[in-house]
């Protein structure tokens, strides 16, 4: 178990994390009119602002808007008030926003390191769940059990398997619809819910052939569809095989290893809502898919941990003790209510998520002589003395680098090559 485990990396991993080099493609849309604004607002930054601490913000800004919203509407079978649609439409674009800046910031400091893109995929894995679940209480998917399944689940697991192909190309890949213009749909429909109110998803549509369907319907579709082309994408690099040995992983590992972790979390979860006699999914959706993903994120932390250290990747978790127990608590005809069982599978769920994450920082930040959430004074002592490399961009090479950067120093350019989509992963905001 993780809580009896003293040290979670070996020797063999931290040297391997010392020289991982950050590799991301993107030919984003949007991104090149997003540049502009997200270099005006890191220049806004003090040079003592940890980038670690301006991710965290954005995912704590996320998350804040994201309950509003599921406080109004619990089992998003609801309506949900107009101001707090446009308040979660709101903390997503600061999210993007805080999420775009923090490399640059990193940069701009010469306080870039693996821990931090370790920590910014760490929090993206977590901000995806909240987007989704956003997303299906405002258009209330709960009224609708199997179609907030399908989009809640096909967004945590396509943020995996972004990471899977990474895992195994040694690259981070995005196309020109990704990332960006996903979060802009998503904020686009939390904009219509603030103008309309959010029972506007309940209104009926009339298709050829006199065909009704209710306005809900439209993100429904448009998230099968983009799954479908980023599931195509993915797994068309993952099956041409692999940067390692014989066409394998970068850590030498089948390329089809990681399936197993996503399968023993998206399996359990389909089974026992499937199963479960007292509904528990269809009674408390949010809870649900909450308490899932949250074991999603870990293995996804774990993944992309895994793809920095070059080391194999664990199928086994202790966050997986959670849905255990409510397979086990069916398997003995729900001798507990399934209910109570959730919240302890939540609550498993994130004090072991939690202390993965302060044992992984500590012992990076032990091993690198850095700190996870402030900056050096060596550091920023050089980045203020560094002379400025021109408008929008951050002279890494001017600065005395505490680590080997571990983000690609194009990254923070004016090109398509988008800050958070090249820091970030699917992270499939939607």
């Amino acid at each position: 178990m993780l809580f009896g485990r003293e040290r979670l990396l070996s020797p063999t991993q931290l040297q391997n994390l010392d020289q991982h080099k950050y590799s991301c493609q993107s030919d984003s849309v949007l991104d090149p009119y997003m540049q502009p604004w997200w270099n005006w607002l890191v220049g806004r930054c003090p040079l003592w602002l940890a980038p670690n601490l301006i991710t965290l913000a954005g995912l704590a800004v996320n998350i804040a808007t994201t309950l509003i919203l599921v406080y109004y509407n619990p089992d998003a079978k609801g309506s949900t008030p107009q101001w707090a649609c446009l308040l979660a439409g709101l903390g997503l674009f600061i999210y993007q926003s805080l999420d775009a800046i923090d490399g640059k910031q990193a940069r701009r400091t010469g306080s870039s390191s693996p821990l931090g893109e370790l920590f910014d995929h760490g929090c993206d894995s977590v901000s995806v769940v909240f987007v989704v679940v956003g997303v299906a209480t405002m258009t209330s998917m709960g009224e609708s059990p199997m179609m907030m399944f399908v989009v809640c689940f096909t967004a945590i697991a396509l943020f995996y398997i972004a990471h899977w192909q990474t895992f195994v190309s040694g690259t981070l890949k995005f196309g020109k619809i990704d990332v960006t213009e996903e979060q802009f749909c998503v904020i686009s429909l939390y904009v219509i819910g603030a103008i309309f109110g959010s029972d506007i998803w309940n209104m009926e549509i009339r298709l050829y052939g006199g065909l009704t369907v209710p306005l809900k319907m439209v993100p429904f579709s448009a998230t099968v569809g983009a799954a479908a082309l980023h599931v195509h994408q993915y797994f068309g690099r993952i099956m041409r095989g692999g940067i390692g040995k014989n066409g394998s992983t970068v850590a030498g590992t089948s390329v089809l290893s990681p399936s197993i972790p996503l399968a023993l979390v998206v399996v359990p979860a389909f089974v026992i809502y499937r199963k479960s006699l007292q509904h528990v999914y269809e009674t408390h959706p949010v809870l649900y898919v909450i308490a899932f993903a949250t074991v999603a994120s870990k293995v996804t932390c774990k993944l992309v941990l895994a793809h920095m250290t070059r080391s194999e990747l664990e199928y086994s978790d202790s966050s997986m003790i959670g849905p255990a127990m409510l397979f086990l608590n069916q398997y003995f005809n729900t001798y507990f209510q399934e209910y109570y069982v959730l919240w302890v599978c939540l609550i498993w769920g994130l004090v072991d998520f939690l202390d993965y994450w302060r044992k992984i920082c500590t012992e990076i930040c032990d091993h690198m002589g850095i700190y996870c959430f402030r900056i050096k004074q060596q550091s920023a002592a050089a980045a203020a003395a560094a002379p400025a490399a021109g408008p929008g961009r951050w002279d890494s090479a001017a600065k005395v680098p505490l680590l080997r950067s571990s983000r690609s120093p194009s990254r923070d350019s004016t090109e398509s090559l988008r800050e958070v989509a090249c820091d970030t992963p699917p992270r499939k905001d939607t």
